[in-house]
Order: structure tokens, then sequence, then C-alpha cells
């Protein structure tokens, strides 16, 4: 861990270096490059938090990334970006390529991308990594779970997409749809969660398919929207070739999507300093798991409601108020033994959390956070939440305060 941020530090000394020379020429274009690096340390009351060792405080959280692009003519452009992470046991500084597009624009009402190209979904889905243009050091977990990043965050395929003018002075309306394929990092919250059960995955992923249309209305700086998107999703690895008997040895495991569906609808409103957002997500995933023995459905319903307003040209602060519900019915095997949980009045079915954020811009390329978390419920399911029962092993408290900080530096 001390090696990798003594890196950070050298990596953060090295872009301040060059972070006023964001542009070269190469084979007479221009190139532009870009980067970021966080460091963030949270510390609970009680309750280990995103699978970091949080009741004694815990700085394994970093995250890094760095892109170049190029406006090769008028409308066609090309882009790249590698990214790292460290989120507690998750990430553990295996980087990927967060997404890779090319871009053509014939028009502004179409346009199309392809490559392994970031996913529209919601207000933030696809700008999870600009966290310098945000205030909060979290975004709603309810909504934009950040154990879940790689799940939503690009597909392998492509886009077509555009914007439409409306007659009559009623605002503007941009499309977008989608197609390809989601390709999980085995260092995901997914795979760590059911490796509590002794199931590895050495896969995640399939097909993933959608559309996102928004309006920009009449009103000024009122933006309302939706975003559906389907999957089919399967996973292979290893696991016990009897449930929950190591003595019968480790076999092939596999595991598939029956469904698996995702409406989110979103509004946002800008009025001078003041910005406020709101969003609903409802995430289906009905998955026939255990080698075709048992089937799980999990409904997942998140919303979330926040405010920010800029106090002067270096301070901003921030409040939300998310909640998270979820429920888990069984089938096959699993069923004869393990009894649905639909009562998301119980903690270990819900997370609500209050969060209050304060940060400040020290310069153009450097910025602190500092946040604190108020939530009630745990929401121990089938499916991630942040509260993993390998960090919990004396079992879960129904009520956990969070302190945390974050810096960031971008250029």
């Amino acid at each position: 861990m001390y090696r990798r941020l003594l890196e950070l530090v050298l990596v953060c000394i090295s872009l301040a270096q060059w972070g006023w020379a964001q542009e070269v020429r190469i084979w007479n274009r221009t190139v532009q490059a870009h980067g970021f690096v966080s460091q963030g340390f949270v510390y609970t009351n009680q309750n280990n938090w995103l699978t970091m060792n949080t009741t004694a405080g815990s700085g394994a959280m970093t995250e890094m990334g760095l892109n170049v692009s190029s406006q090769i003519t008028d409308k066609f452009r090309v882009g790249a970006q590698v990214y790292d992470r460290n989120l507690g046991q998750l990430g553990q500084w295996h980087p990927s390529l967060d997404w890779a597009v090319a871009d053509y624009r014939f028009t502004s009402w179409l346009g199309i991308r392809a490559g392994k190209v970031k996913t529209t979904l919601g207000l933030y889905n696809d700008s999870q990594d600009v966290d310098f243009l945000r205030v909060f050091a979290l975004l709603p977990q309810s909504v934009y779970p950040t154990d879940l990043r790689d799940a939503t965050i690009a597909h392998s395929g492509g886009d077509i997409y555009g914007n439409f003018t409306l007659r009559h002075r009623l605002g503007e309306l941009s499309y977008t749809a989608y197609a390809g394929y989601r390709n999980d990092s085995i260092y995901s919250g997914y795979p760590y969660l059911i490796s509590q059960w002794g199931t590895h995955l050495r896969g995640l992923g399939g097909l993933q398919y959608g559309a996102d249309l928004r309006w920009n209305t009449p009103l000024r700086g009122l933006l309302v929207g939706a975003s559906r998107m389907n999957q089919d999703i399967s996973g292979k690895g290893t696991g016990f070739v009897r449930l929950f008997d190591p003595a019968a040895g480790i076999g092939p495991y596999y595991e598939f999507s029956k469904a698996n569906w995702t409406n989110q609808f979103y509004g946002q409103y800008r009025i001078r300093r003041l910005q406020i957002d709101a969003e609903y997500r409802r995430y289906l995933r009905d998955q026939v798991i255990l080698n075709g023995t048992s089937e799980n459905i999990t409904d997942v319903r998140g919303w979330y409601v926040s405010g920010t307003y800029r106090i002067s040209k270096r301070w901003k602060v921030g409040s939300y108020y998310s909640r998270y519900t979820v429920t888990d019915a069984f089938g096959g095997l699993l069923a004869t033994f393990t009894p649905d949980q639909t009562d998301t009045s119980r903690p270990e079915n819900h997370l609500y959390d209050t969060a209050v954020t304060a940060a400040v811009d020290l310069n153009r390329f450097w910025d602190v956070k500092v946040e604190g978390h108020f939530m009630n419920g745990f929401a121990n399911a089938m499916y991630p939440d942040g509260f993993y029962p390998q960090q919990n092993r004396q079992g879960f408290k129904p009520n956990t305060n969070a302190l945390v900080i974050k810096t960031g530096f971008h250029f």
C-alpha cells in the first residue's frame, strides 16, 4: 500500500509539472491529454464500509486515469482512457481500458460512436470519472454505487445519438441508443460479494442495450429525462460442487440471466449558483445461479434528491438524501432453506443515507472535499450495496455514521 501511495505522489508531481502543457502535435494533429488522481480517507463509527476497514480509518480509496483525444476532422473525433483504482478489496490496482471511442457526427441530429463507449444512463453514469466537476465525494449510492462502477460505465459496441431543436420554443430533445457487450472486472463488487460462499468468478458480462432521452425544457435550467437498459449477463468460475459443503470439493460454476433491466428517471434544475438534482432508478435482476439449481430475483429501487450551492469562486457546499431498498426472492434448491426477503422496513433490506459536503478548490487543478454520511440500514442482500459480510464478521449494526475526506488533482 505504501509503495502505491508513493507512486501516487510521484504521479501527482509529474502531472503538476506537465499540467499546463495539455496539447501536443502528432502527425500534424492536435492531441489533448488529460488526467486525474484522487485519494480518499474514510472513517465509520461502526460497520465497515465499501470493503475497507473503515472503523479503524482507511485510506484504501485511490483512483486515477489518463486520457488522450484528438479532433481528426470537424466531424470525427477519437479518444481513449486508461483507469485504475483501489477501493478496499476492490480494483486491487488492476488497470483497465475505461473507454476507447471513435465518434463521427454527421449532423446535429445524427452521430455514431463505436468502440468501448461510455454508457448513457441518468445524469452522471457516463461522467463518474469527472470527480472535480462535482461537489460530492461520493455520488448518491442508491443510484450510483461506487463498488459497482464497472457494471454500468461502458459497453463494447456502438451508439447512435443526436439532438433536435423543437418548434415553438419548446426546448431541445437529445437521444442516445446503444448496443454492445458489458465485461465486468472480477475485482468488482458482485464477484467479491459471492466469494463469501466459495464462488470465484473468472468472467462476468454479456449483452447490454438501451436508450436515453432527455429534454432541455423551455424553462431555463430545467432538464428532465429517462433511461432504459436491458442486459443478458452470465458468469463462469468455480464453486463448491454441493451447496455450502466445502468437503465435497470445488467444481465449475455458472449463472445466467432470465431478466435484467434498469429504468431510470431524472431531473435537474440550475439557477444561478444553485443546482438541484433528483433521480429514481429501478433495477430488476432475475438470475439463475448455482449451476442452474436455483433462482434469485433481486429488485432494487433507489432514489435521491440533492442540492449544491457555490458560495464563492473556491467554496461549494451540498447535501443529499438517498434512499435504497432491496428485496430478494428465491426459487429452486435455494428456496428450500432461504426465506424471501421482502420487508423493506427492516435494516437488512434498506439503506437510507443523508450526506452533507463542503468542497474547496485550492487552485485550478487541486480540490479537497469533506463529507459526512448518516446512514440507517445496511441492506445485506444477494446484490452489493456497500456493506459486505466479509468485513463485518461480527454482524451489522443498524446505523452507521461516516466521515469521507477526499482530495483530487486533475489537468
